[in-house]
C-alpha cells in the first residue's frame, strides 16, 4: 500500500495537486463561500487524472508487478492522501480565523465542526461517483469529473444555504455549544466519506478488471 501510494506521489500527481492541498488558507478571507476549498480539492484529483491520461499512467501501472485492482487502489490512495491531507493543513486556518475574524462568515457556513462534517461527506460522494465513471473506460476523465461536480455543487450550495435558515442556526457556531451539537455532522460525514471511498474502490475495481487494454 505504501509503493503504491509512493509511486502515485512521486510520478501520477499533477503539480498543481499539491498546491490545491494549500487552499485551505482561503478560510482566512472574510466574507468568502468557504465551500470553494472542496471545489478546488476535487479540481486536483480531475488534473491528475488528465495528466496521467497524457502521460499514459494507467497504461504503465497495469504493466508493473501489481493486480489491476492495484492500480484502482493506488489512485484511491492518492485521493485520500489529497483530502484528508488538505482538510489537516486547513486547521491552523480555522482556529485562526476565530482570532482575526470574530465576527463570523456572512456569506455561508463558518469553518467550524459542521464545515468539515459536510466536506467529508461532499468527497465521499464525489470519489464515489467520479471513480465509477473514470473506470468505465479509465481514459474519460473530463466526463467523469463534469458527472461528479454535480453533486458536488448541490452539496456545497446545500452546505452553504442551510446556515441561513433560523433553525439550523446552530451549524454556523464557533462557540462550545454549538460545535458539541455539530459532532453528529461532523461523523455522520466521516461515514458517508468512508462509504463513498470504500464504495469508489469497489466500483472502480469491478469496472477496470473488466477493462481490456
Amino acid at each position: 500500500m505504501f509503493d503504491l501510494l509512493y509511486k502515485e506521489l512521486r510520478l501520477a500527481a499533477h503539480p498543481s495537486l499539491y498546491l490545491f492541498m494549500l487552499m485551505g488558507a482561503l478560510l482566512l478571507i472574510p466574507a468568502y463561500p468557504y465551500g470553494v476549498v472542496f471545489f478546488f480539492g476535487t479540481l486536483g484529483i480531475f488534473q491528475t487524472f488528465q495528466f496521467g491520461r497524457e502521460t499514459g499512467d494507467v497504461c504503465y501501472t497495469a504493466l508493473l508487478p501489481v493486480r489491476k485492482r492495484d492500480v484502482v487502489k493506488g489512485k484511491c490512495l492518492l485521493a485520500v492522501f489529497m483530502q484528508l491531507g488538505q482538510l489537516a493543513l486547513s486547521i491552523p486556518f480555522a482556529l485562526l480565523r476565530t482570532v482575526l475574524l470574530p465576527s463570523g462568515n456572512p456569506v455561508g457556513i463558518e469553518a467550524n465542526a459542521a464545515y468539515y462534517g459536510f466536506g467529508l461527506a461532499i468527497y465521499g460522494v464525489f470519489n464515489l461517483v467520479f471513480f465509477a465513471w473514470f473506470y468505465r473506460t479509465a481514459y474519460q476523465s473530463g466526463t467523469a469529473f463534469l458527472i461528479a461536480l454535480l453533486p458536488t455543487v448541490l452539496g456545497i450550495a446545500l452546505m452553504e444555504a442551510l446556515v441561513h435558515l433560523p433553525g439550523l442556526a446552530w451549524l454556523d457556531g464557533t462557540r462550545p455549544a454549538a460545535l458539541m451539537r455539530q459532532l453528529p455532522v461532523l461523523a455522520a460525514g466521516g461515514a458517508i466519506y468512508l462509504c463513498g471511498t470504500l464504495g469508489a474502490y469497489a466500483a472502480g475495481t469491478r469496472r477496470f478488471e473488466k477493462l481490456d487494454l
